[in-house]
């Protein structure tokens, strides 16, 4: 065990709820064990343990990776915290464990927060690796990989590389996965927000999955 989380593990039991986490398998479907600690009370453990104990710095992949092998859902989401806290000490020798994060313990809780917010600002940042790796992951077998493919721009907003995201939502506008179906949809959405009319005309040009196409179209009239 990493010796410097210690003190946030005692945290997070000393504050561990049955019935929330009662709640929290019900609600997600079962996959994971919980300690049961609402979201903005655990965020406020995390601070103020980082206030007393510091980041940890080059440490950051294995603290990450302890709290990742924990069979408690709340650590997978401590390790979320760490990355967003120091997404910017990330480069590209970072990527395979990274990429691990996604196809382990998947769901669409650490999916969708990794996708965009931490490889979205990786590929910002250094665009030669999204060749390497986002255009392999929409050909993955994986659909989680999938799911972050199409994911990581759904925060670029005007800088979207709209060929590359329509490229994306044409590979795999067959799937029959529900969470890959769901991403299309609001990938297309938020990207609708800033370009409406090249969003509305190529739903209305492309054959998409009916959850696809209402969740793109939601927003309009």
């Amino acid at each position: 065990m990493n010796g410097y989380l210690q003190p946030l593990m005692d945290l997070y039991e000393a504050h561990a709820d049955g019935t929330i986490a009662a709640g929290s398998r019900k609600y997600m479907r079962d996959q994971f064990d919980f300690l049961g600690i609402r979201s903005a009370e655990r965020q406020a453990l995390t601070k103020g343990f980082w206030k007393e104990q510091g980041l940890p710095g080059r440490d950051l992949q294995a603290v990450v990776e302890d709290l990742w092998s924990r069979p408690e859902r709340d650590y997978q989401y401590a390790a979320l915290e760490f990355l967003g806290k120091m997404k910017k000490t990330l480069g590209p020798g970072d990527m395979p464990w990274l990429t691990e994060l996604i196809v382990t313990k998947s769901w669409w809780d650490t999916v969708d927060f990794l996708s965009p917010h931490i490889m979205g600002y990786l590929f910002r940042t250094y665009p030669e690796l999204i060749p390497l790796h986002a255009d392999r992951w929409i050909e993955d077998e994986n659909f989680w990989l999938q799911r972050a493919a199409i994911l990581y721009q759904l925060k670029y907003k005007e800088t979207t590389d709209e060929e590359r995201l329509y490229r994306y939502v044409i590979r795999r506008s067959d799937s029959r996965e529900f969470f890959v179906q769901k991403a299309i949809g609001w990938v297309l959405r938020e990207y609708a927000k800033v370009r409406p009319d090249s969003v509305q005309a190529f739903v209305a040009g492309n054959e998409l999955k009916p959850l696809s196409r209402r969740e793109a179209l939601k927003h309009f009239k």
